[in-house]
């Protein structure tokens, strides 16, 4: 019953160490908002820029998971290139480490479990005052509160005296197996638990009561980095293929780590008791820390050298599949089996499908404005399918990115990005319909020129400027779409918009006259429902200017 009852101590106790730790990543992860978003922009950069990054990331998060999965999003949005995914591996591994120095440096020394509550209440009253709008930063301080309640149970459970991992020290004595053994079971809690940070809290601790020799708790730690990788695994497992590939850098580089350091693991320990002030048993803590810290750096910076030849290898290793070589849009929420999962990479893939988007709108705008220029059957021949097809394209385009975006509404959201979604999904619902308005031009074009419509050359020439003027509206948005648009700005979309307006007018109330003095009726009206389209086509581009002059910065 003793045996029964220490066991749920342990794990009611880890799982307040992992909740606090969680509820920390998190609210730093919501508190930095935007300012995250433009810190990822450094992983576009170099393998330097891109390694700093990964470092800096995730000593900041607190878990080298969240910066992974975050960093298989980008990779699978196209927003990093498995190369400098790569370097930003090798930097986050580094990273991780900083949970290891703050359990070992204030988890037993400083007796800050004795302020842990306070510190929680603290981070509570900052999410429960609205108007402060610190939520995300009292959230992490409760996080912070909680890591050391759970760390401080920790030590309870696996005391001697309560024997819930007491097992593991008689495993410490049998020379290389028990390195091999530690290693694996490393590798095994730290998959189970899914934060390496956990598991070496745990062997500090249980080396602090003096349960773990100081060779096996280096081989437990080791054995850790293995079990890190499930995290990349389970987010890119359904994914694209570069997701694929960014997992299997990490699990690479985390394998090459392990028998790096199982081979020369005597040394290793000879280093780390030179680098560290006292014998192990007088600082076995900072010893650990030490070591975790020492063992990634220095295979990060060996392999850091190689990250082109890294992406090459594993680029060859896995192929795409057949559906991925499918020209069908296909867009997948990968939802990290973890619960690690940020927005940020969610919304900026969304940003850049937009950009596709846009671009779609752009060129069939350019095929429809050749039919203006030259409504002969070579129109029909060469553009009405490709221009089907897109719109076509466009339609799935707003099925899947619909669908995404309520996915990433399930997840923890600060309130301006709440707003960016909605402001996204606006968008998304006009750049579709503008493509619809594009193909019933097209289909207004193809009918006049199958029934011979024919039209007088000044009526011709007057649509020109009119359709410019959609044009320029149509280019307004493309260099503008996904950032705000300033006052002034906003005053040349309403101007383009005003314009067009007027041209309208104008070009109906003529067309009218001709009705009414004789002209064909078929003509005529099919000249005003162009008219009326390309209106459309221009009241859909200034929606999106509004929507983007709303846009916070």
């Amino acid at each position: 019953m003793k045996i029964f009852l220490s066991i749920l101590q342990l794990a009611g106790s880890l799982a307040f160490l992992l909740y606090g730790m969680n509820m920390m990543s998190d609210g730093i992860q919501k508190s930095a908002g935007t300012k995250l978003q433009k810190a990822l922009g450094f992983m576009t950069g170099n393998r330097i820029l891109g390694f700093i990054t990964g470092l800096i990331l995730t000593m900041i998060i607190q878990s080298s998971g969240a910066t992974t999965v975050m960093e298989v999003s980008f990779v699978n949005a196209g927003l990093m290139t498995l190369q400098q995914s790569v370097a930003v591996t090798f930097g986050a591994n580094i990273g991780t480490t900083v949970t290891a120095w703050i359990v070992a440096l204030f988890g037993f020394n400083f007796k800050i479990k004795n302020f842990a509550i306070p510190i929680f209440g603290l981070g509570f009253v900052l999410t429960q005052i609205k108007k402060w709008n610190k939520k995300g930063v009292g959230e992490a301080i409760m996080g912070f509160g909680l890591l050391f309640i759970g760390l401080d149970w920790l030590s309870s459970a696996i005391g001697p005296e309560n024997g819930a991992l007491n097992f593991l020290a008689k495993c410490g004595d049998w020379g290389f197996l028990s390195t091999l053994i530690g290693v694996a079971v490393g590798a095994i809690i730290t998959a189970l638990i899914h934060s390496s940070s956990a598991e070496t809290a745990i062997v500090i601790t249980m080396a602090y009561n003096n349960l773990l020799t100081w060779e096996f708790a280096a081989a437990l730690v080791i054995g850790s980095n293995i079990g890190s990788t499930i995290d990349a695994i389970m987010a890119a497992w359904s994914g694209p293929v570069d997701g694929k590939r960014t997992a299997l850098v990490h699990l690479l580089f985390n394998l090459a780590t392990v028998i790096i350091a199982v081979a020369f693991l005597t040394p290793l320990l000879d280093l780390i008791d030179i680098m560290v002030p006292g014998t192990p048993q007088e600082a076995i803590t900072l010893h650990i820390a030490m070591l975790h810290t020492v063992v990634k750096t220095i295979t990060s910076l060996v392999c850091l050298p190689f990250t082109k030849q890294i992406a090459s290898l594993v680029t060859k290793l896995i192929k795409p599949s057949k559906q991925e070589q499918n020209s069908k849009y296909v867009l997948e929420f990968t939802e990290a089996a973890s619960g690690k999962e940020n927005a940020v990479p969610y919304i900026l893939r969304v940003e850049k499908e937009i950009g596709v988007m846009t671009e779609l709108v752009v060129k069939m705008f350019e095929e429809i404005h050749s039919g203006f220029k030259n409504r002969t059957s070579s129109f029909i021949s060469e553009n009405m399918e490709n221009l089907t097809l897109q719109e076509d394209y466009a339609d799935q385009m707003k099925e899947q990115l619909t669908k995404y975006i309520v996915h990433i509404g399930k997840l923890p959201l600060s309130d301006q990005q709440t707003e960016q979604l909605s402001a996204m999904q606006q968008i998304i619902d006009d750049l579709e319909e503008m493509t619809d308005d594009l193909i019933n031009v097209g289909l207004l074009l193809k009918k006049s020129i199958e029934k011979d419509m024919q039209f007088a050359q000044e009526d011709m020439d007057r649509l020109n400027p009119y359709v410019d003027l959609a044009r320029q509206s149509m280019d307004f948005i493309k260099t503008r779409i996904n950032t705000h648009i300033d006052e002034a700005d906003f005053l040349i979309a309403r101007e383009i918009e005003t314009q067009i307006d007027v041209f309208k007018k104008n070009l109906k109330k003529v067309a009218r006259k001709r009705l009414e003095s004789g002209s064909d009726v078929k003509a005529e009206l099919l000249y005003i429902d162009l008219v009326r389209q390309v209106e459309k086509f221009g009241d859909r581009a200034y929606n999106i200017s509004e929507v983007l002059a709303h846009k916070q910065k």
